[in-house]
């Protein structure tokens, strides 16, 4: 098949979508099919056309304020030059699902939301409203509507009424990249805190900044980058705190493993999420986690291994949570087969997934 593949930011760029779209492209390409994807760059950084792992990139120019909806009409145009057996749009959250829905020319239209409803800021929360008319037109054009949680399937069938086109293909991880990954002891006593993702003010990153003056035994990671970051440093500053925060970036997959392993405790406190990838890397790699409820991270929650802080978060309920960690003295594995599926599993799904859609 010719498969397009389209999202807001592709690699280099990081986050979940990104690591969605590239591993089951790169995983189609190794089944025989042709994959390309039709992205955006906002900076005008990037090459307009790559071959990465055997998947063709082609990246357009883009508006994209404060980070937000990557404003592309040139896929649009483009699509409408193209012939795919399959078009696949990612991210309900930006508008080149929108180009790609309006686009289209022959083929079968794919959605896959990442839906989680409400905005990442203030500002983005207003415009939800007016947006939802864009929304309801991809939803409507879509022959089939993947969603990579029951939260977001709830919310999907709840908000634009589609139960007959939605089925539900987790995200994965490559489960054999913790098969062998052994938990690493801090020797000199400190305990390791881990947040891995982008530097957004929605993902909760400031609360454990906020609580480290309280949490003298600890030592925070962040593995990241984005726009918040700058206001996250000061923070720091201001609290005394700077000297017990690493800021990494840019790592390569080994290194990442690594911090999963030795850390103590995974974070995600974000509000609004769909799924969790780094979540279910760290439970895979044995690190417990405390995440933020109201979202699809909840489905982690075990009450041993993930526990959740209700919302709103506040650093007093973080201290809560990490201290009664401190007195599980045993730790299991995490071994969830429901939420822990391999990339090769999901991409097989989707891919039966767009042969029955074209059967049809």
């Amino acid at each position: 098949m010719k498969i397009a593949q389209i999202c807001p930011r592709y690699f280099p760029d990081i986050g979940g979508v990104e690591t969605h779209v590239k591993e089951i492209s790169e995983r189609l390409v190794l089944a025989g099919h042709e994959v390309e994807v039709i992205t955006t760059d906002s900076g005008g950084k990037l090459n307009k056309r790559d071959m990465i792992n055997g998947v063709k990139v082609t990246r357009f120019r883009s508006f994209a304020p404060g980070n937000a909806y990557y404003v592309s009409p040139q896929i649009y145009v483009y699509l409408k030059k193209q012939n795919y057996d399959v078009i696949h749009a990612h991210s309900y959250h930006a508008l080149p699902a929108f180009f790609a829905a309006m686009g289209k020319c022959e083929g079968k239209f794919v959605f896959t939301p990442h839906y989680h409803r409400s905005g990442h800021t203030a500002f983005r929360n207003l415009l939800h409203k007016p947006y939802r008319f864009f929304g309801k037109l991809i939803f409507s054009r879509a022959d089939t509507v993947i969603c990579v949680s029951e939260f977001e399937k709830r919310l999907v069938e709840a908000d634009f009424k589609v139960a007959g086109k939605t089925v539900k293909i987790p995200n994965g991880i490559n489960l054999k990249e913790f098969e062998h990954l052994n938990r690493k002891q801090n020797t000199n006593g400190e305990k390791i805190l881990l947040y891995v993702g982008r530097l957004e003010e929605y993902k909760g990153v400031q609360y454990i900044v906020q609580s480290l003056p309280e949490l003298q035994e600890f030592r925070l990671r962040v593995v990241g980058k984005g726009p918040y970051e700058e206001e996250l440093r000061n923070m720091a500053e201001r609290l005394g705190v700077t000297e017990r925060i690493e800021w990494l970036k840019d790592l390569s997959r080994k290194e990442l493993l690594e911090c999963y392993a030795s850390a103590d405790v995974f974070l995600m406190l974000s509000s609004h999420e769909a799924y969790g990838i780094t979540v279910a890397e760290s439970l895979a790699a044995g690190t417990p986690c405390v995440v933020a409820q109201g979202s699809a991270l909840e489905e982690f929650v075990d009450g041993i291994n993930c526990v959740g802080i209700e919302s709103p978060v506040m650093p007093d309920k973080i201290i809560k949570k990490l201290n009664e960690f401190k007195e599980i003295a045993d730790m299991k594995r995490y071994n969830s087969k429901k939420l822990l599926m391999d990339w090769a599993k999901v991409t097989n799904e989707i891919l039966r997934s767009y042969e029955e859609m074209r059967e049809h």
